[in-house]
């Protein structure tokens, strides 16, 4: 298998059944749980400079508001519909940052046609389980986030200042 086929084994085999089991629709390389007032999205964003033997990606991950999203129906949030913009390594604690798959040069995670593709499913799994997904999982309110995106300077007043435009638009 090639690391595209890889990583397409990954995706089908572990990322998208994991992310339905908590809570999140599909579209692509995009995931998303929607509340009444915002929405988390988790996107897939590849390197553009992968091939068949070797590829690297990243999450881009984060909330938006459901008022603020483009989709008119308000059921297909996207990336560009985000208020926080944030890769995944700002959700991993400071032990997960760097592993075997992880390291500095690359966009976030590696896997080329020599990957194992059970053992980089076992450390993105724990990337996922114990870091990711329980703090995503523990935004249930506008408050959770804002509370959440605080400690991230510019993201966190962006969410703000949108939050309190649309209180004032509502009153």
């Amino acid at each position: 298998m090639n690391a595209k086929e890889k990583q397409t084994e990954f995706i089908k085999g572990y990322l998208k059944p994991k992310l339905k089991e908590n809570g999140f629709r599909t579209s692509g390389n995009n995931w998303w749980k929607l509340y009444d007032d915002f929405f988390i999205l988790i996107n897939l964003q590849n390197s553009q400079w992968n091939s068949k033997d070797e590829l690297s990606f990243c999450f881009n991950i984060g909330v938006g508001l459901t008022e603020n999203m483009n989709d008119a129906k308000k059921k297909k949030p996207t990336y560009f519909d985000l208020a926080t913009q944030l890769r995944e390594d700002s959700y991993l604690s400071e032990s997960r940052t760097k592993h075997k798959y992880r390291q500095d040069s690359w966009l976030g995670y590696l896997m080329t046609s020599k990957t194992d593709l059970n053992a980089f499913t076992k450390e993105l799994s724990t990337d996922f389980e114990h870091d990711i997904l329980p703090k995503l999982n523990g935004l249930e309110s506008i408050e959770d986030c804002l509370k959440f995106y605080e400690k991230f300077d510019f993201w966190g007043n962006t969410l703000k200042m949108q939050v309190e435009k649309l209180k004032t638009e509502n009153e």
